[in-house]
């Protein structure tokens, strides 16, 4: 979907974020992409009439939740392996300095022609992982013999089980 008409104000990080959602949409079953891919996806787009030189450091750095902010605090991509990034979901990893840091573009600051990919990825790219999501069997033991020691606290319930040891 190449802009016909460049979106000036835009900026960098919305831009790399834009590139990879279509990325994403485009090919469901890859779970990621190269930064190079980011990259010449946006070049295609051309939201802002020209691809400047801060869409490939913000595809490596600057929008990656899994790494130290420099100096951004984007949650917007994570790291899958070095050279490889996919769009950040809630309840990935990340950086504690990027906490609260931006996840998506803002609908009023997104191109009217992509601002579906704000509902494909709610609906679509967060809602997938959750409907495929299993519980983690070992959070699910949480709790689990608590019974056995009503009445008494830890120390006391293993100093009892280990009366008569040598």
């Amino acid at each position: 979907m190449k802009n016909a008409q460049p979106f000036a104000s835009i900026k960098v990080a919305d831009e790399v974020w834009i590139a990879t959602a279509l990325l994403h949409r485009e090919n469901p079953k890859r779970e990621d992409f190269s930064v190079s891919e980011i990259v010449a996806r946006a070049r295609r787009e051309n939201l802002s009439g020209e691809l400047r030189p801060g869409v490939q450091v913000h595809a490596y750095l600057h929008c990656v939740a899994n790494v130290p902010p420099n100096p951004g605090r984007y949650r917007m991509l994570y790291a899958t392996g070095k050279n490889t990034r996919r769009l950040f979901r809630e309840g990935d990893d990340f950086h504690p300095e990027r906490r609260g840091g931006k996840v998506t573009p803002s609908k009023e600051n997104t191109p009217s022609s992509y601002q579906t990919l704000l509902d494909w990825y709610q609906d679509k790219f967060v809602g997938k992982r959750k409907s495929v999501e299993k519980s983690d069997p070992i959070l699910e033991l949480r709790g689990l013999g608590k019974e056995i020691w009503v009445g008494e606290d830890a120390d006391k319930y293993v100093s009892r089980l280990r009366g008569g040891w040598e």
